[in-house]
């Protein structure tokens, strides 16, 4: 491949490509140990809340058998899988896009331009590409969206080039606006959803915004460069990924792989270990440092290190300037979900989305109250990493300079080596988190490892399998579900099973035909997003293979799928066009319609032939317009 097509690759392709992992052997006994003990997932599976763990020919009891052969909790009937360009929702339901890369946000933003892509110039005023997670705030009666653009896709973004490759600096300028945050009111009319344009709310946070550094690593000199003296200022947020919402009213953005905007202009260019450990390269994907010496780790090598956090904004105020809170760690930050300790401490579950890295926690010092100051409440705070037991049982380690022999600011700073330095549990790419409201337990989609039992992660830690990552060279994924000790999200303490093992029971008859909630009507892999509603359902998003052929057969596109907890019951209810990611998910204030992002489809979706595929949030309601979710 050349190095002008890297950017074609997925973020874990290029990983692999530019930074591949050594090989490690011996494991083929720790495997045939892990499935023997088990029994294959004997003693891991279970449904309900606090339920007795149950063997994996066990799946439900009577009455829960009773309830999903009745439908039980869901209000739809579930849908096949699809392999064409378009989306698919049950009978009775109806869906319409909301809003498109390159619709306008300000009466003077450009008309969309199929040919070009449109230019640089005006194009921080647009609906930005690659929808991801979102989050919808009622602010003083309007609607307003919070949603991210994770990356780019140069050669639909740049279709003049004919190898989609930034050929001068007006084109890194486009790229860089088109990535980032859109924050805009929305309003239903006799024609469905619509963005207001021009609306006070409306704003685009991009690569070039100006936010500010907060927490124990504000100011320290390794986040120092020649722009920014103080290292307390930071232009732009980097591959907004996953999403999450403060009970204050704030939207918590995360960014995940920013390794990759970075590249060098010295073809020799020494790393450093830390570097090493966060992907950061000589070659980035879209071609930066030729035009930006801010992505040239020749000229600016702290650069780095300001990106990788969570980022707060204020959805109710368009002029109020972005935080980056490096309290809660630097990695590649998938989601935050945000839930509150019984005696208001406010709890952070956070996952790094790489294969062998780790799920997190942040605890904060303060205690939230309704009415009181906010500003500090995800500043000071104490961060904490997964450690998972084979006996069901786990703990969060709090990382502290007597444990990891570095200071505050250097754990917030390299927070894997922090996390590898204690000793916790290398997972299958932790990506989102979702808290249930209805129990007191947590839930974490580990979308899959294809290294599990056969090399290390990039700081050397072992990734063998183990109880809550069963399977070797794992391309299906799981869920892993935990349950604070005494119902406290900030007990150190967890009890854990996995909810689903994605697999394929028509093609395999050992683990990797899953769990016993997977059949054939209900085929996915690589669960992702993921988010509950109201009533306790969590609503799962895929993004993974689809092909639908060999171990991926009769999964079709990626899709959406919704997930009764109590009974371990999983329905299809959404298909995705060829091509896209499903992921993001929000809710009107009166939750009778459901925004769903698509991410990267393969054209024609949605504008028909001839036309430029374009990222869409699409709204899905129901016919007789009851409540979804």
């Amino acid at each position: 491949m050349k190095a002008t097509d890297t950017h074609r690759l997925s973020w874990d392709e290029w990983d692999e490509l530019n930074d591949p992992r050594p090989a490690e052997s011996g494991f083929d006994r720790v495997v045939e140990r892990a499935l023997s003990r088990r029994g294959f997932l004997g003693g891991v599976i279970a449904f309900g809340s606090g339920a007795a763990v149950m063997g994996a020919g066990t799946l439900l009891s009577a009455p829960a058998a009773e309830a999903a052969a009745s439908g039980g909790r869901f209000a739809f009937a579930p849908i096949q899988a699809q392999t064409d360009h378009t989306v698919h929702v049950p009978e009775g339901y109806n869906w319409q896009p909301v809003v498109k890369w390159g619709d306008p946000l300000f009466a003077d933003a450009p008309a969309f331009d199929h040919a070009t892509g449109g230019s640089a110039e005006g194009s921080d005023r647009i609906f930005g590409e690659n929808t991801d997670g979102m989050e919808l705030f009622e602010i003083g009666g309007h609607q307003v969206i919070a949603v991210n653009h994770e990356t780019a896709n140069p050669e639909v973004n740049l279709p003049q080039n004919t190898d989609g490759v930034p050929a001068t600096a007006e084109d890194v300028a486009k790229l860089q606006n088109l990535q980032g945050v859109s924050v805009f009111e929305i309003a239903e009319g006799p024609d469905g959803w619509s963005v207001v344009v021009g609306s006070p709310f409306n704003r685009r946070i991009t690569h070039r915004t100006p936010m500010r550094l907060s927490g124990p690593a504000a100011g320290h000199a390794l986040l120092k460069t020649a722009a920014d003296p103080e290292g307390v200022t930071v232009l732009g947020t980097l591959n907004n990924c996953g999403a999450g919402r403060t009970p204050w009213g704030t939207y918590l953005t995360c960014e995940e792989n920013f390794n990759g905007y970075f590249g060098s202009t010295v073809a020799e260019q020494d790393l450093p270990d830390d570097f090493k450990r966060y992907g950061v390269d000589r070659e980035s994907r879209y071609a930066y440092e030729k035009f930006d010496p801010r992505f040239d780790i020749a000229t600016t090598p702290n650069e780095p290190r300001r990106h990788g956090y969570i980022v707060e904004i204020d959805p109710a105020d368009a002029a109020s300037v972005p935080v980056k809170r490096t309290a809660l760690g630097r990695f590649k930050h998938e989601n935050t979900a945000v839930t509150l300790a019984p005696d208001g401490r406010v709890v952070v579950y956070m996952g790094d989305d790489e294969r062998g890295e780790f799920l997190y926690r942040y605890v904060s010092d303060g205690f939230y109250a309704p009415g009181v100051g906010t500003s500090r409440l995800l500043d000071d705070g104490r961060l904490y990493v997964a450690r998972f037991d084979d006996d069901l049982t786990g703990e969060w380690v709090e990382l502290t300079p007597e444990a990891t022999g570095m200071s505050e600011a250097e754990i917030r700073i390299f927070t894997r080596m922090a996390a590898s330095k204690v000793g916790a549990t290398t997972m299958d790419r932790p990506e989102w988190v979702a808290v249930n409201p209805v129990a007191v337990e947590g839930y974490c989609a580990l979308t899959n490892n294809k290294n599990r039992g056969k090399k290390p992660n990039e700081g050397g830690d072992p990734t063998p399998v183990n109880g809550p990552n069963p399977r070797e060279a794992n391309e299906y994924g799981q869920i892993v579900r935990w349950y604070p000790e005494d119902d406290d999200h900030g007990s150190d303490r967890f009890g854990w099973d996995l909810y689903v093992m994605a697999g394929n029971p028509t093609v395999h008859k050992d683990a990797y035909a899953g769990s016993k909630n997977v059949n054939a009507g209900n085929l996915f892999n690589s669960p992702d997003g993921m988010k509950f509603d109201t009533t306790g359902l969590l609503w799962i998003q895929t993004d993974g293979e689809d092909t639908n052929e060999g171990d991926f057969a009769g999964m079709g596109n990626n899709q959406m799928l919704a997930g009764d907890p109590a009974t371990g019951q999983i329905e299809r209810f959404m298909t995705g066009p060829l091509g896209a990611e499903v992921t993001g998910l929000t809710w009107s204030a009166d939750r009778r319609t459901m925004f769903v992002g698509i991410q990267h489809p393969a054209a024609p979706f949605p504008d028909g032939t001839g036309k430029l595929p374009r990222s869409t949030v699409i709204a899905i309601k129901r016919n007789d317009n009851a409540l979804v979710g």
